[in-house]
């Protein structure tokens, strides 16, 4: 089924292209829903292996980490600022790499290993976008959380699952960046706080 690459691909693509930083987790939570319903498409038997998987992908990607990026963003007195600057320049580079990123994946593969290429390809390239074009350090903790889906999502394209120790050692590598990432967001916010006001000579 082509559905959930179509759902992981409108995850990345609308939010980046009309979304703010706040909604940011919701848009992540879709992303983790379409991760975990591409996996499961993936096998014609459920097993215990691609059910833990499953499970696993929902609960770390779809609500722990949305929860502490959501927490971040709350800790910031930001305005809600649009994930990617609302300009026709920035949005012709992102569609450029968007079709390049799927002419990429097209060459001598079925329509779904492309399909799933190019959909891992195009994330990477607008979460690469959003990192050069934005400074805020919550739209950068976004923009990395894309990549390590974008990730997760590659695993389809290989012959044989990897193994549950695998599993967990990524989802233990992407919940220490969400931490690390939602508390140095944070914890920046109280060092201004903290340090003394500059005075106006």
């Amino acid at each position: 089924m082509t559905l959930p690459l179509v759902l992981f691909l409108l995850a990345v693509v609308v939010p980046v292209f009309f979304g703010k930083v706040r909604s940011a987790p919701v848009w992540l939570a879709l992303q983790a829903i379409a991760l975990g319903w591409n996996g499961i498409s993936q096998h014609a038997e459920v097993t215990a292996h691609v059910l833990v998987a499953f499970v696993e992908i929902l609960v770390v990607r779809g609500a722990i980490a949305p929860r502490l990026l959501r927490r971040a963003i709350r800790l910031r007195p930001e305005p809600n600022l649009d994930l990617m600057p609302s300009n026709l320049f920035t949005w012709a580079i992102a569609i450029g790499l968007i079709v390049l990123a799927f002419e990429f994946g097209a060459p001598a593969m079925s329509d779904r290993q492309a399909l799933t290429l190019g959909v891992v390809g195009a994330t990477v390239a607008v979460a690469l976008l959003v990192l050069s074009t934005n400074n805020s350090p919550t739209a950068q903790l976004v923009a990395v959380l894309l990549m390590e889906n974008a990730l997760a999502l590659f695993e389809s394209l290989l012959p044989e699952p990897w193994p549950l120790p695998v599993h967990f050692a990524l989802s233990a590598i992407y919940l220490l960046t969400v931490a690390v990432g939602s508390w140095l967001v944070g914890a920046r916010e109280l060092v201004d706080e903290a340090a003394p006001a500059k005075e106006v000579p």
